[in-house]
């Protein structure tokens, strides 16, 4: 992530974060409970797809104990880490063992074009593995699947049928059903919920097929 010079002296323990929100978890297997979003400023990659662009500049520098006391005063258990990519920042790293110090349950949305060898053993690690048709398929670093726990997730956002095949391909490849937790997702008005049901019910995948609860909801409205 580009840094203003002026932002040069920002403290060690600060991170430039988009928003903090309260909302209900739309993804993963924590789908449904209400959860604090901490949302960090600043992405490498830049998915054909993605829906959170403005979170790649701009933010505000934040104090990690502030963050911390905010998702407490927010009063719920569940906390997920998002970005942009959050591990772009290093700091994302004593943020998310600061929040399970805290008592929260804590979970982290990365892209799986960055390591999580160094993310702290109790957080849950959602890995978004990029398709062909998001533009970044060749981000992806491999060497992060042999890291993950089974309650870890594996995500796949897939736009059509060639990044279908290439999800299920990767999926038996690396065994992943069998180690974690898979999860495949239609990119919203490029395919449809139902094809994607359709084409894994006929292959018998055990994988669990997701629809983005938040955007059923409400929407693409900022900050739910």
């Amino acid at each position: 992530m580009a840094v203003h010079p002026k932002d040069a002296l920002a403290p060690t323990e600060r991170l430039k974060v988009s928003e903090v929100f309260l909302s209900v978890q739309g993804e993963a297997d924590t789908v449904g409970w209400s959860t604090v979003f901490i949302r960090l400023t600043g992405c490498p990659l830049r998915c054909r797809w993605c829906d959170t662009a403005y979170a790649f500049h701009g933010g505000t520098w934040r104090d990690i104990a502030g963050l911390v006391e905010e998702t407490r005063a927010l009063g719920v258990r569940h906390v997920c880490v998002t970005g942009g990519e959050p591990l772009a920042q290093d700091n994302c790293l004593t943020l998310l063992s600061r929040l399970c110090e805290a008592g929260f349950a804590v979970s982290l949305e990365t892209s799986g074009a960055l390591s999580v060898t160094a993310v702290d053993p109790r957080v849950q690690r959602v890995v978004d593995l990029k398709a062909p048709g998001s533009g970044e398929a060749t981000r992806n670093d491999w060497t992060n699947l042999a890291h993950l726990r089974p309650t870890d997730c594996v995500k796949f956002v897939l736009a059509d049928r060639a990044d279908y095949e290439w999800a299920r391909a990767v999926t038996r490849e690396h065994d992943l059903t069998r180690r974690v937790q898979v999860l495949y997702s239609p990119v919203a008005g490029e395919l449809t919920p139902r094809e994607l049901a359709e084409w894994i019910l006929d292959d018998r995948l055990a994988v669990r097929f997701q629809l983005q609860l938040h955007k059923l909801l409400w929407g693409n409205e900022p900050g739910r």
